[in-house]
């Protein structure tokens, strides 16, 4: 039996690309998916957020599976950037200049829960205002680049159809008749 090498998956991972996915619709209807995923992406709603983007992808006939790929734009190593970017421009909205952690907010349950209630208020009108904003820009600028990336593959095709016909062409090999009717065609 022979012994499989501990990287045997290396080449299975490298063949997948999500260029070989086949996501159908029109480029709206793919960029509505995509911007209802990145609009959920930006929320804390840790567990949720795959969930959120797909029925929002839902509401906004968009492509459910760019949905969820869309919120992908947080994950455990951008939670806590976006979050606190996003708290700040709610804090700044909202003009919640004095809202602050203290040890003696934590202690007492009443300023606890104002204090509370003024972070997840900020942090949320913060989320709600990015999510906004980054849904519209990825909405705009998917479209154009799904056309690019259609065009892009439609020519790929074209060229390999191209070639594989002249090399089959080259290849075949051809009858007296067919190689004088060849050779006529040509011009000197």
């Amino acid at each position: 039996m022979v012994k499989k090498s501990r990287w045997h998956w290396i080449p299975q991972v490298r063949s997948f690309s999500w260029r070989k996915l086949p996501i159908r619709g029109t480029p709206q209807y793919i960029a509505r998916g995509l911007a209802a995923g990145v609009f959920a992406g930006l929320f804390p709603l840790f567990g949720l957020q795959t969930i959120v983007g797909v029925v929002l992808a839902t509401l906004l006939k968009g492509n459910k599976l760019m949905a969820a790929a869309g919120t992908w734009i947080s994950n455990p190593l951008t939670y806590v950037p976006i979050l606190l970017f996003n708290f700040q421009i709610g804090r700044w909205l909202l003009n919640f200049d004095n809202l602050a952690f203290t040890t003696e907010a934590i202690a007492d349950w009443q300023t606890f829960l104002e204090v509370g209630t003024e972070f997840i208020v900020a942090l949320f009108t913060g989320c709600f205002v990015v999510g906004l904003f980054c849904a519209i820009a990825s909405y705009f600028l998917c479209i154009p680049l799904i056309y690019y990336l259609r065009r892009h593959k439609t020519n790929q095709q074209l060229r390999q159809k191209m070639h594989h016909e002249q090399s089959s062409f080259r290849t075949k090999k051809l009858s007296p008749r067919e190689t004088n009717r060849h050779n006529s065609n040509q011009k000197p």
